[in-house]
Parts: C-alpha cells; sequence; structure tokens
C-alpha cells in the first residue's frame, strides 16, 4: 500500500507551480498527509550595478529575498485556501537559499519527503539545452517519486 505522508511542493511562484499546488493539495487530503511548502533563493552572481545606481549589499539583499519569499508562502495555501480540506495534516514552509534542484533534493531527504509534486515550464528543446531544467535534475537525483505537472495537461477531478 502506498503511503504519502509528506508531501514536498517546491514553488517559484510561477503559474507553473500554481498547477503543482492544485495537485497537491488534492493528494495530502486523499491521504491525510502534511504539505511541505518549499522556495529556494538562487544564490546571486556577481552583480555590478550601473554607476550612480543605489543598490543594496548582497548580503542585504538576499536577505530581502528570502524575507519576500517567507511573506509569499505564507499567503500559500492560507486557511481560507485550504478550507473544507479537513485530511490535510499540516503545512510546512521552508525558504532555502542555493541552487533550486540541489536544495529541492536536500530538504526532501532532510525531511523524509514520500513524493515530490512539482510544476514544470515546459520549454522548448532548445530552451531546455541551453538552461536547463530544475524539474529533470530533481527527477534523476530525487531520493523519492516525484509528479511532474505541466500546466497545458488535462486535470484528474471528478466531473
Amino acid at each position: 500500500m502506498i503511503e504519502l505522508k509528506h508531501i514536498l511542493l517546491p514553488t517559484d511562484f510561477s503559474e507553473y507551480s500554481q498547477v503543482a499546488q492544485n495537485y497537491a493539495i488534492e493528494l495530502a487530503e486523499k491521504f491525510g498527509a502534511e504539505i511541505h511548502l518549499l522556495h529556494v533563493v538562487q544564490d546571486l552572481v556577481a552583480m555590478v550595478p550601473e554607476p550612480g545606481l543605489a543598490f543594496p549589499a548582497p548580503g542585504e539583499y538576499m536577505r530581502e529575498l528570502q524575507e519576500s519569499a517567507r511573506k509569499g508562502l505564507q499567503e500559500l495555501l492560507s486557511a481560507e485556501s485550504i478550507a473544507g480540506k479537513t485530511h490535510i495534516a499540516g503545512i510546512v514552509r521552508e525558504v532555502r537559499q542555493g541552487p533550486p534542484f540541489l536544495e529541492i533534493i536536500r530538504y526532501a531527504k532532510d525531511a523524509n519527503i514520500d513524493l515530490i509534486v512539482l510544476g514544470t515550464h515546459g520549454r522548448s528543446a532548445l530552451a531546455h539545452i541551453l538552461m536547463g531544467s530544475v524539474a529533470e535534475k530533481v527527477v534523476r537525483k530525487s531520493p523519492c517519486p516525484v509528479l511532474t505537472v505541466r500546466p497545458d495537461e488535462h486535470q484528474f477531478a471528478h466531473p
């Protein structure tokens, strides 16, 4: 019997993550699982502002990004948005810093995650080659099953 107690929902706050969120909510409700919301703030590469342009120091900027992410996670899966979903065991919110795929894998191991539900951007082959794919790297390295959800796929919903 499949048992899902901890479902990880990495989010970049995009529409792609929103579609995956719908799946995570339904799965958590059906299995009585806890949802772990994770946002990864990417490390910044050398940033050189234009002369005369006011720009916060990188450490301060990263703290601002992390605080913004924390606020964004608080808005996701609020009590109102999961009203009526009485079987969801709880919501855990986490912000990490680093390469997204690596931090997703680390979190999945650290939190003993049973399933990762991940939205995909569905990029073209050329964009995928040039930019890489967080979802592909997560699928390859994940310690648990990964459900990837494309925004243009049909929804598994009762009529």
